[in-house]
């Protein structure tokens, strides 16, 4: 049992590998099949499928090997039994009890598997619920609102970010990703993070809004420490333009102003601004046009403008483009940075980008 136990772990987390490697091969068939890279994929495939096999096999071998005692150690006892009661001197049990012993006895072999068998069962599908519970145990973002300490309604009014010996690490025993950086941005500047893949650009960025908490140093914006403010508060005053933009199910109006904040005067004259102006005019129910999930029914370049539209209609003294311009195309591309660079001249801006051409100017 206690082997059973145990392989049922293995099965469990080969099994997870399995899923995860089968959901990211059917996401991805058509980059697999442009690289010519099904054959990889699939030896992969059954790669891991002999892995989860394996456990899950020796598991199956583990109960059969336990029924297969039990079974014997119940037919030693039925055959002892009739033995005894055949040598007994006569009249010692009537016909009819020797009868229903007998009867019961090979039964007995039956229940006796039956209730080990639901015992192991019970055992290793308990081990399911040790797995639910590890994700049940990780812990929670800081609070989105600390009362005591929330800043000024129109914090930060210059911009300035500060960052002082700052450590970044995943996980407590994890080496640093970002080794002790110390830079200021002052108020109104453009930086650009230029970078490799992996070299920690998005983990700055992470950092910033605080997805991935310090290992050490502050971040400082306009004298406030970051960490000791609500994540509600210090992320609503940051705007950021992501790579991949993501809009949600509802309406263009809700896509652009989720909290209802602003008149549909101001968020026409941001559609404008955006180039989207006609887009949305020649759509039948305008702002109230429908939005599917994930945006499916907007081209990339439109979705990009929404993330830029939210951005123009919040404000924000710090702007944040994360590989804004790596999949869309030159006209969309030059429409984001023309609008940059007249709409957000007196913001601090911060770009990240694989190539220097990107952040050149």
């Amino acid at each position: 049992l206690a082997s059973a136990k145990e392989l049922m772990r293995i099965n469990g987390t080969t099994k997870s590998a399995l899923a995860n490697h089968l959901g990211e091969s059917v996401s991805g068939a058509i980059t697999i099949r442009a690289f010519e890279e099904e054959d990889r994929f699939f030896a992969k495939n059954l790669e891991l499928v002999d892995r989860n096999a394996g456990p899950y096999f020796y598991n199956f071998a583990a109960t059969e090997w336990l029924i297969q005692r039990l079974e014997m150690m119940s037919a030693a006892v039925l055959s002892f039994s009739a033995f005894v009661m055949a040598i007994l001197p006569p009249g010692t049990f009537s016909p009819g009890f020797v009868g229903m012993a007998l009867s019961y006895g090979l039964s007995l072999n039956t229940s006796f598997v039956l209730s080990i068998q639901n015992q192991c069962n019970l055992a290793n599908q308990i081990i399911s619920v040790e797995r639910v519970n590890q994700y049940m145990d990780i812990e929670s973002e800081a609070a989105e609102v600390i009362e005591e300490n929330r800043p000024a309604p129109d914090w930060p009014q210059v911009g300035k970010v500060e960052l002082r010996d700052l450590k970044i690490k995943y996980r407590q025993d994890a080496p640093l990703v970002l080794h002790g950086i110390t830079c200021t941005f002052e108020g109104g500047d453009k930086i650009g993070i230029v970078g490799r893949t992996g070299s920690g650009k998005t983990t700055l960025i992470g950092a910033l809004f605080r997805l991935v908490e310090p290992a050490g140093g502050k971040i400082i914006i306009d004298s406030a420490d970051i960490t000791t403010i609500g994540l509600h508060d210090l992320r609503s005053c940051l705007g950021i333009i992501p790579q991949d933009p993501t809009l949600f199910q509802g309406t263009v109006r809700y896509n652009l102003d989720p909290l209802g904040q602003f008149s549909d005067q101001q968020i026409w004259e941001v559609l404008d601004k955006c180039q989207l102006l006609e887009t949305v005019q020649e759509k039948e129910h305008g702002l109230d046009s429908l939005v599917v999930e994930d945006g499916s029914n907007w081209s990339m370049g439109q979705r990009q403008l929404f993330c830029l539209g939210r951005a123009l209609l919040r404000r924000c003294r710090i702007l944040v483009l994360d590989e804004a311009t790596a999949s869309i195309d030159n006209a969309t591309d030059a429409i984001l940075q023309k609008t940059i660079r007249t709409e957000f001249k007196d913001c601090t801006v911060i770009t990240v980008a694989h190539r220097i051409p990107t952040v050149m100017d």
